[in-house]
Order: structure tokens, then C-alpha cells, then sequence
């Protein structure tokens, strides 16, 4: 397996920036694999806010816990400034990993030519 191969396929299925941690290319591994986690933070952090709320709203409800109820809360979409840092963040951790997969590929490339 080609160096471009092994590279890509490390940033696809283990984490952005690592491909080129196995390259070499320092510098670039930072960027990348600081934004994803900038990007990843965000989001998580949003889904974990969202959770606990939910959690919230069940306990200070009382009574029954109806499924179909869970259901349309867990189901409720975001909206405003919190829907758009959401869709910013996702944007942002999707294409992270991507240009990770890409660059890391041409990167390899290169090294293999030499």
C-alpha cells in the first residue's frame, strides 16, 4: 500500500490531521486537527446542552414517561443564533474532514513520487 493510500485512509477512519502526522507535515496536522476539534466541541457541547434540558423538562414534569413525548422533544429542531452555530460547526467539522482526506492523499502522492 502507497504512502498516499495509507495516509488518506488514516485521516478518513481515524481522525483528521493524523494522515499527515504520518507524513510529516506538522504544521499542518495541527491546523487541521485543532479545528476539528474546535468544530467537534461545539457540537457536541450542543447536543449535550440539548440533553440535559430534555432531562430537565422530564424530572420537573413529574408523572409518566410518554415515549412518543421523548420522542418529539428529541426531535425538536434548534433555531435562531443556536441552529445557525450548529449548521456552522457541522459545515465546518465536514469539511475538515474532508480536506484531511484530500490533502493527505496529495500529499502522499508527492512522496511517493520522490
Amino acid at each position: 500500500m502507497t504512502k498516499a493510500m495509507k495516509a488518506a485512509l488514516i485521516s478518513a477512519f481515524i481522525f483528521p490531521g493524523f494522515g499527515h502526522l504520518f507524513l510529516k507535515k506538522h504544521v499542518s496536522c495541527i491546523v487541521l486537527t485543532g479545528t476539528t476539534f474546535a468544530a467537534l466541541y461545539v457540537v457536541m457541547s450542543k447536543v449535550v446542552e440539548s440533553a440535559l434540558r430534555i432531562a430537565g423538562e422530564i424530572q420537573a414534569g413529574g408523572g409518566q414517561l410518554d415515549i412518543a413525548d421523548l420522542t418529539e422533544r428529541i426531535l425538536k429542531l434548534p433555531t435562531g443564533a443556536e441552529a445557525q452555530g450548529l449548521n456552522v460547526a457541522s459545515t465546518v467539522l465536514m469539511l475538515t474532514w474532508l480536506i484531511g482526506i484530500a490533502d493527505s492523499y496529495r500529499l502522499g502522492r508527492q512522496q511517493d513520487k520522490a
